[in-house]
């Protein structure tokens, strides 16, 4: 057991990898300094990023007895923090792929005249394919903070339906009302643009008004999601949605009340033609036109898509909605699905 080790990384999304790696790195050293990336040095990585603090608080929470009081927390401001120059520490924990940096951290040590640090390796937790578990894939949206799908396999196969529990849980708020004007939907919009002007992955407009506005604006949603009709009423001004403004247009049947396979599949294919967040990628624009309903289509979108996206949706005499794609939206979508009525005997 050394006395004291080093542990750096971003730890963005604290996962089940991370878990792995604190708790190798305890069981070789009996305190444990963890060096995590500058807010300023993530953020130039990836913006979706969380902050310093938040990235603290995740680790904090996942500790337990008197784990707390071998760790301590320090800001990593380069790419080897204090590891080269330390004369009180004998070991560093890294994973398989940073062990040459590890390395090189030992050659510099040599250079000052330092014992070179133990290094303790931690292999990677896997996700349900077999696949190393990446903060980088949990941002995609990829996977959760355990490895897992946020969608069960079985999810897109069959109809899933609307039960009265699920929708008694619809009516609690999911998102932020920006209010406005029935008449003069723009005015909202226009405060809408301006609160996600930072949003880091696609605006997803749901909902033939919410739409139309956006275009009015000049502003298309990158994935667009259009049933013909507002307040459950066909509405004339679909007609003026312009599909050349969208790189593709899909269709596809989804009666009310219900999640069909085939709207499953539809944003399935919307959210890969657009890639895991704004810039990356092929970044295409798609518009979906649904024969039947599409006020439940968030409940798939969440779950699908990168964290950081933002779905927009009318709510009717009163305004606009705004709800980030975040942990806990994929989490609640998530539940609700598996509450729908469904053939899930294949489960």
């Amino acid at each position: 057991m050394k006395a004291l080790g080093l542990l750096g990384g971003t730890f963005d999304r604290f996962h089940k990898g991370h878990r792995k790696l604190l708790e190798t790195g305890l069981s070789e050293c009996q305190n444990l300094e963890i060096w995590m990336t500058s807010d300023n040095l993530a953020k130039s990585k990836d913006p979706r990023i969380d902050s310093w603090d938040d990235r603290k608080e995740l680790i904090v929470n996942s500790l337990v007895g008197d784990v707390r009081e071998r760790i301590s927390f320090h800001v990593l401001e380069d790419l080897y923090g204090p590891a080269t120059i330390r004369e009180d520490v004998q070991a560093i924990v890294c994973t398989p792929e940073t062990v040459d940096n590890c390395k090189k951290i030992n050659s510099l040590r040599l250079e000052n005249s330092l014992a070179p640090l133990h290094i303790v390796i931690a292999e990677h937790e896997l996700d349900w394919m077999g696949r190393p578990i990446s903060s980088t894939n949990i941002r995609r949206g990829i996977m959760d903070r355990e490895g897992y799908p946020w969608l069960h396999e079985e999810i897109g196969l069959f109809d899933l339906i609307l039960n009265q529990d699920v929708e008694l849980s619809l009516k609690t708020p999911f998102g932020q009302l920006v209010e406005g004007d029935e008449d003069d939907p723009k005015l909202a919009m226009r405060e809408v643009l301006s609160r996600i002007s930072d949003s880091t992955g696609p605006i997803i407009a749901v909902g033939d008004v919410t739409v139309k506005t956006l275009q009015d604006l000049g502003r298309s949603a990158d994935i667009a999601l259009i049933d013909g009709m507002t307040k459950r009423q066909k509405w004339n001004g679909s007609s003026e949605i312009d599909e050349r403004l969208f790189d593709s247009v899909l269709r596809c049947s989804n009666p009310p009340g219900q999640i069909t396979p085939d709207l499953y599949r539809c944003c399935i294919e919307a959210i890969s033609k657009f890639g895991y967040g704004r810039g990356e990628d092929k970044s295409q624009s798609t518009l979906i036109v649904i024969d039947g309903e599409e006020d439940l289509a968030p409940l798939i979108i969440h779950p699908l898509t990168s964290l950081g996206s933002v779905i927009l949706y009318g709510q009717p005499g009163k305004g606009v909605v705004i709800r980030y794609t975040d942990l806990d939206a994929k989490t609640r979508c998530r539940n609700l699905l598996e509450s729908m009525d469904g053939d899930w005997s294949q489960r």
